[in-house]
């Protein structure tokens, strides 16, 4: 009985005192630690041909080459390549341009993004003529974070 008498008092203690129960920790989404430089870049860039927003990129910018972002609004364009690319990939936007020639296919990196683009492209193309698969057309999509996740090399992403 003295048992008892004493675990209840320690029984209350241990409850009063002990932390609140805590929710499951969120994991933050992989952020571009280079996202700051890039939103700088992408701003100079669209300052430059502020105007000009909605022409075809291929008309803005020189060296388009992935077929379908040719007539992209310029203006989107930029967005794809700063909130899409260098996202995806978690890198600054000098990985694959050359600060001073955006247009410049020099770097190894932006020839490998275009065959890149144009494998996703082909993949999503072939996703859209499944016929057995519970998502509709428009919904079965690959991109550059379906691999990549933040990372260069994907398989070292999460």
């Amino acid at each position: 009985m003295r048992l008892l008498r004493l675990s209840a008092p320690l029984l209350l203690l241990a409850t009063v005192c002990a932390p609140a129960p805590q929710k499951p920790a969120v994991v933050p989404a992989r952020t571009n630690p280079n996202q700051e430089i890039n939103d700088r870049l992408a701003k100079q860039i669209g300052d430059r041909i502020a105007g000009r927003e909605k022409e075809p990129a291929e008309q803005v910018f020189k060296n388009i080459q992935i077929p379908w972002l040719k007539k992209t609004p310029a203006g989107r364009f930029l967005l794809i390549m700063n909130m899409g690319y260098s996202r995806a990939l978690g890198v600054a936007c000098t990985h694959c341009h050359v600060e001073s020639d955006f247009s410049s296919d020099d770097k190894r990196p932006k020839r490998a993004a275009r065959e890149m683009a144009e494998m996703h492209h082909a993949i999503n193309e072939q996703l859209a003529k499944m016929q057995n698969l519970a998502d509709a057309p428009n919904e079965r999509f690959v991109n550059c974070s379906t691999c990549h996740r933040g990372a260069v090399d994907p398989r070292k992403s999460d």
